[in-house]
């Protein structure tokens, strides 16, 4: 179900649509001129609720009823994005901000707008050292142009945009410890309430928004609500950008109605183009390392928020990791769990001790072979101990794979403890799978 004409990833069918010139000419930033000119800020905000546009960042909350939470008649209002794209599989903002900067920067501006804010922040993952110089690069090119700045256009309207760059810290992808960072503090979660929106940046009312968010809004004001109802399901309209990775023969980031389904997304020749090698799917995990796993069984099922959710999953950033029947569960639950060890700010007690003994007791199942009959029932100890009492959702991530692993395939682990108590401790994965799982970080079309 390929699309006609593309929400965001708008690269693929404009060439050198990066350069502002070339957006220009293809409408770029007409829609924030008209809404400087005709509309008011409710009216935009209005706007973004009727179009049903929901968070891309993970939790697929309203971004007009968000918008909506800010106290009346308080000022200075803050917008953040949230460009610290980290969570493992997930690389479809990357793509937005390389390829097509002056439509993420637009709808940062015309959500600054519609929130009554003259300072912005697009927050940028460390890592994403040449990506920020093309966003930089864009927002003085829109400086120059008179979109940004005071008096924009002749309205009266005033507005900044800053780049800030992290330091690499995947906590600070979530939006308080953002703030925290932006502040010059240490990155690590605040306590919740006050919200954001409430108290935020600098104590005043924040809205923070994911690069993908945004990037949604010039097109709804462009082409209008029943044009952006048009793709989707009723309960999640628009596009999404998956970023496929994993086990198949293309992957890369694909932008495609929600409802579409996940069989679809793997096996055709337009996006996944199927597994490499005709092997069978053992493992699929929609939504980055935070989200349960989900098998084979669930190929058929529709890509959006509710029928995610109804499956026990979550459609999160939109990292869908697809795996063959060569990878071994107890392997893939230590790595991902590695990787939310080495994560943790250390500030709550559950996540910072819990992420230590589940990667420790891992390891030596998974990579070392040597497991004892109690190691099984302290890894649902260790699980079932955070889940529910971390400051914040790295702790409650950190349980999502060994908790799927456990559940999906318990007879990997209890193989494992088998093994070890014949005395042929040794590593458990079959010989295909002493291969690094691929993660695909090139985008394909």
């Amino acid at each position: 179900m390929g699309l006609s004409e593309h929400i965001v990833m708008r690269e693929l069918d404009i060439p050198a649509i990066n350069d502002f010139s070339v957006y220009r000419q293809h409408d770029g930033w007409e829609a924030f001129a008209d809404a400087l000119r005709t509309k008011t800020p409710a009216d935009v905000v209005n706007m973004v609720k009727e179009a049903g546009l929901r968070g891309r960042g993970g939790a697929g909350f309203p971004t007009g009823v968000k918008w909506g939470f800010l106290p009346k008649g308080v000022y200075p209002r803050y917008l953040l994005c949230n460009c610290d794209e980290s969570e493992p599989g997930t690389f479809n903002n990357h793509q937005i901000i390389d390829r097509n900067p002056h439509q993420l920067i637009e709808g940062v501006a015309i959500s600054a707008f519609a929130i009554e804010s003259h300072t912005a922040f697009i927050y940028m993952r460390g890592e994403f050292a040449a990506a920020a110089i093309t966003v930089e690069r864009a927002i003085a090119q829109a400086y120059q142009a008179g979109f940004l700045g005071k008096n924009i256009l002749g309205t009266g309207y005033d507005l900044d945009i800053y780049v800030h760059r992290g330091a690499g810290a995947y906590i600070c992808g979530e939006e308080t410890a953002l703030m925290e960072s932006l502040e010059g503090k240490i990155g690590q979660p605040r306590l919740k309430p006050p919200f954001p929106a409430v108290a935020g940046l600098y104590g005043k009312p924040t809205i923070i928004n994911n690069v993908e968010t945004l990037t949604n809004v010039p097109r709804i004001l462009a082409r209008g609500v029943a044009w952006y109802r048009s793709h989707g399901t009723e309960k999640s309209p628009g596009t999404k950008c998956f970023s496929l990775s994993g086990h198949v023969n293309r992957p890369g980031n694909y932008e495609i109605p929600f409802g579409v389904p996940l069989r679809e997304l793997i096996e055709s020749p337009e996006y996944g183009g199927g597994m490499r090698g005709g092997r069978p799917v053992k493992i699929i995990i929609p939504g980055g390392a935070s989200a349960p796993w989900l098998t084979r069984e669930h190929l058929d099922l529709p890509l959006d928020y509710e029928s995610v959710a109804a499956a026990g999953s979550m459609l999160g950033s939109g990292a869908v990791i697809v795996l063959n029947d060569t990878v071994s569960a107890p392997h893939l639950a230590y790595k991902m769990d590695e990787f939310f060890k080495h994560e943790s700010c250390g500030k709550c007690t559950p996540c910072r001790e819990g992420t230590h003994w589940l990667v420790r007791v891992l390891h030596r199942m998974a990579e070392e072979g040597h497991a004892h009959p109690e190691d099984i029932p302290t890894l649902h100890g260790i699980y079932t101990q955070m889940a529910g009492n971390c400051f914040c959702l790295l702790g409650e991530s950190a349980v999502m794979p060994i908790k799927s692993a456990l559940r999906l395939f318990p007879q990997e682990f209890e193989a494992i403890v088998r093994q070890s108590q014949n005395g042929h401790a040794g590593k458990p994965r079959p010989a295909a799978a002493q291969h690094a799982i691929p993660l695909g970080l090139a985008s394909r079309r």
